[in-house]
């Protein structure tokens, strides 16, 4: 399966939080292929929002880019910043994170 084919629209998918400990994280879905895994989504953090204490390691390969606003790594101490991009093979480790103003990113899942 492949991801559908869509021209430019509106995003009509709902806001769905990515997990139960993750108040004030949602996610967008924009395209998805459900044999892969493979997903583009949209990533908003509210004001405040911060992901649980541990760090986090995917199975999968994952790519970033902060559309807006900024998202602290609290491991690292580092925060980072709109036009900044990330790209995080299987397993690498990265966060937790904390968000004091709010932000947006793209997200790339393969």
């Amino acid at each position: 399966m492949n991801k559908p084919e869509k021209e430019f629209h509106h995003p009509a998918g709902e806001w769905q939080q990515p997990g139960p400990k993750n108040n004030g994280i949602w996610d967008q879905i924009l395209a998805q292929d459900a044999g892969s895994g493979e997903a583009t989504l949209l990533q908003r953090y509210e004001a405040g929002a911060a992901t649980p204490p541990e760090t986090i390691a995917h199975e999968y390969w994952e790519e970033v880019m902060i559309l807006s606003g900024e998202l602290t790594d609290l491991r690292l101490g580092q925060t980072f910043t709109a036009g900044m991009y990330a790209c995080r093979p299987p397993g690498m480790k990265h966060g937790p994170y904390r968000s004091e103003s709010g932000c947006s990113m793209l997200v790339f899942i393969r």
